[in-house]
């Protein structure tokens, strides 16, 4: 809506000189009043503290005078430093607050061995973090002229790059912070990933629905995928051998593409009920897990080509109350973090099935999250501006963390498989569907496509289990 029209300034206002009392009022100015009249409104009320104390707060000339403690607005007392975040009954975890972008913060990372943090925000900056005292070691320079959408980093955490909506991906040198080079496409980027052996960048297009893979060493196109989804894409990553790039999209549907043959190996479509909004390999390359807007995640095998017919996969439900938007495995996949709208951080027992912990503290969005290489920290990246750093090094002796456990009775058993140790329901009678962790569960063949035992017991009970196609 329009604002009203303002009045503009003459020359008798800026001398605030007031008109006749007796000039009519259409030669009034609405928009501006002088001192005179406010002394005079003033006038009227009877003020509660002395006048003297009023006038020092007001004169511009006295800022050198020492204001009395009870005028002290309350935002100008510096609250206590937090260091331990209560965020449910009975928990307690460690964590540190990041702030220093200006605007949402919608991509982090750990790198340099997990001693300095990345970050890229809609401020139209790329960071690097010392997460020792929270300070910025590098603004990187020659920064883009839109929001920055995603970053990704080379293993050897030497270059860095960055997709922003000013419709291009650049790459710095992480040591100097140079950069390195800036590739400018036709359309909007949505997504960048550098693949494991730093080799190739794979971007996401917005508008073209496609995918794009570039040599990052000579800066040439080795394949473009036009059309690959019939909307949107939210985001692409390459598996850990750098073969193979999965993309997820608006329109539900989960692609795989080979880089060598250069032809689509998978389609899932209707993976979610929902837009999917990010995917995640376990570095074996085995398992990708997708999040999406209906609230779900899904881990699906996408090992093998008899995927198709088994469409095998298990949801995790129940862990967040609006959609999610962030997924990441933890190194050996012993379990899954996810960020949503709901502003929380849920992290998962993958071999369990069920939501460990719900860390709170963000005030707006959780648009990323990541997990350290020796599985302690956790970071989360938020629409409030901050990111936040989570110490979950002693998650299983935190007490609330022990009575999920004890809530839906758990107990130890070793896969028969892998040997890998996992927990079941004590309420479970089935023996063959759990002598193995849920990872050889969904690998093993004739297998029903979704396993319902990452659901609550009750809802086991109290609901059919899923169909198991491909378009389930």
């Amino acid at each position: 809506m329009a604002s009203p029209p303002r009045c503009s300034p003459t020359a008798q206002d800026r001398e605030c000189k007031l008109p006749p009392l007796s000039a009519p009022a259409s030669e009034y100015c609405p928009g501006k009043l002088s001192w005179g009249t406010m002394a005079r409104a003033l006038g009227r009320f009877k003020l509660s503290i002395p006048h003297t104390h009023l006038l020092a707060t007001l004169d511009p000339l006295v800022l050198d005078r020492e204001t009395p403690p009870h005028l002290l607005p309350e935002k100008h007392q510096v609250p206590e430093k937090l260091i331990w975040g209560d965020q449910e009954p009975l928990s307690k975890i460690p964590f540190k607050i990041l702030s220093g972008h200006e605007h949402a913060v919608s991509t982090c990372h750990f790198c340099v061995d997990d001693t300095k943090l990345l970050s890229g925000s809609y401020d139209c900056t790329v960071k690097l973090w010392d997460p020792v005292d929270g300070s910025v070691v590098r603004d990187f320079e020659h920064r883009p002229k839109a929001p920055v959408v995603e970053c990704s980093i080379t293993a050897d955490s030497s270059r860095v790059i960055a997709a922003s909506y000013d419709k291009t991906v650049r790459a710095w040198d992480l040591e100097t912070g140079k950069l390195l080079w800036k590739v400018r496409y036709d359309t909007f980027i949505v997504s960048c990933k550098f693949s494991p052996d730093g080799k190739y960048v794979v971007s996401g297009f917005d508008v073209d629905h496609g995918i794009c893979i570039m040599d990052a060493e000579n800066i040439t196109t080795v394949s473009v995928i036009k059309d690959h989804h019939t909307r949107s894409i939210t985001s692409c990553c390459f598996d850990p051998d750098s073969q193979r790039v999965a993309s997820v999209s608006l329109d539900r549907c989960i692609k795989i593409w080979d880089v060598t043959s250069q032809a689509t190996l998978l389609t899932i479509t209707k993976a979610h009920s929902n837009a999917i909004s990010n995917c995640c390999f376990t570095f074996s390359g085995h398992f990708l897990c997708t999040s999406s807007w209906d609230k779900n995640l899904k881990i699906w095998n996408v090992h093998t080509g008899e995927f198709r017919n088994r469409g095998a996969c298990v949801t995790l439900m129940q862990g967040h109350e609006g959609s999610v938007s962030s997924c990441h495995f933890a190194r050996d996949s012993s379990f899954l973090i996810s960020g949503g709208f709901d502003r929380t951080v849920a992290i998962w027992d993958v071999a369990e099935g069920y939501r460990k912990l719900s860390l709170k503290g963000h005030n707006d969005w959780v648009m990323d999250v990541a997990i350290s290489n020796n599985k302690k920290w956790i970071l989360s990246a938020s629409k409030d501006r901050t990111m936040r750093l989570w110490n979950i090094e002693e998650i299983d002796e935190i007490p609330l963390v022990i009575k999920y456990k004890k809530a839906v009775g758990l107990k130890l058993k070793q896969c028969k498989r892998c040997d890998r140790p996992f927990s079941i329901f004590k309420s479970d009678t089935s023996s063959e569907m759990f002598t193995q962790c849920v990872f050889c569960r969904i690998d093993t063949r004739g297998l029903p496509a979704d396993t319902s035992s990452l659901s609550s017991s009750s809802e086991r009970e109290n609901s059919p289990p899923p169909r198991g196609s491909k378009d389930d």
